[in-house]
């Protein structure tokens, strides 16, 4: 009797465990999203009233108290377009490298410490980084290319860091399968590796994308901006860009009130460009996926 009773007390306390870590997790859950619709809510509510042609399509006028920010919107679409070319390429080749090529050993351990080190370095570091290296020594001054760049160094950890743990959930039974086929390493891994590993290979691309594309502290100091009320005509113009225009207009303006009003249409404007980006990159994804698979 007494030990049906000790059986019963045990799975009480379970059962009461489980429901309370559950409850916890729910109200982590909807805290989160919560606080995710509030400022969604905050940022829309006050911003939607300046998405009109004329502030998607026309430059600042009048200290950037009138007119639009068109040249911050293509300003960054460039810079996140070079960032791309930099970053997902090169950190997709360095993770297929570390987890199929390179031997397991003291620096192979050292160099995916480094790495991931240096996805935790703040942006900052990475500006002064890029003006030392790309504006000074490459001699490619402030510009568009030198931003893109720089902001390429900044999400490569990312990438390489996603791409090697999307190409570590691939099964060692399909290498071993296609290698025992008399295939070649680089078939096995083009044919039974990359299939499975590119949705979250270009998932850890998209968030490092995603996280360049809001950075300022990169961009203001290798090709930003304060005002330019024309587009780059070449890679090595300099360019205004959304993130450090926000910034501009919500602390820095000369007329406050008025910078603090169009900040909240270029933040929205800049949460729409972050969307649009990421909505395409999972339809990118998702054809990828079909494709390589059948």
């Amino acid at each position: 009797m007494s030990g049906s009773v000790k059986k019963s007390r045990k799975n009480l306390k379970s059962q009461l465990s489980q429901f309370v870590g559950f409850l916890f997790l729910r109200i982590a859950v909807y805290s989160v999203i919560f606080v995710l619709l509030y400022f969604f809510y905050d940022i829309g509510s006050k911003g939607y009233k300046l998405i009109t042609w004329e502030f998607l399509t026309q430059a600042p006028r009048r200290g950037m108290t009138e007119g639009g920010i068109f040249p911050a919107i293509i300003g960054t679409f460039l810079v996140t377009l070079i960032t791309a070319l930099l970053a997902i390429p090169l950190g997709m080749a360095a993770a297929i490298y570390l987890n199929e090529y390179a031997r397991g050993g003291r620096l192979t351990r050292l160099i995916r410490l480094s790495i991931r080190n240096l996805a935790g370095v703040p942006s900052i570091v990475y500006g002064l980084f890029g003006v030392i290296l790309f504006v000074n020594m490459l001699k490619l001054g402030t510009s568009v290319l030198s931003a893109g760049l720089t902001l390429g160094l900044l999400t490569l950890p990312w990438t390489i860091t996603a791409s090697e743990e999307a190409l570590k959930s691939v099964p060692d039974s399909y290498r071993e399968g296609a290698l025992a086929l008399g295939a070649t390493k680089w078939q096995m891994i083009r044919t039974n590796v990359l299939p499975y590993a590119i949705p979250g290979m270009l998932t850890g691309g998209v968030l490092g994308l995603a996280r360049a594309a809001g950075e300022t502290a990169p961009i203001m100091f290798t090709g930003a901006a304060f005002f330019l009320p024309y587009l780059p005509r070449s890679l090595k113009d300099q360019f205004m860009a959304l993130p450090y225009h926000l910034y501009i207009m919500a602390t820095q303006h000369h007329s406050i009130d008025k910078g603090r009003a169009i900040a909240y249409g270029t933040a929205l404007v800049l949460i729409i460009f972050v969307v649009v980006f990421n909505l395409a990159a999972i339809i990118i994804r998702a054809r990828l996926r079909r494709k390589w698979r059948h």
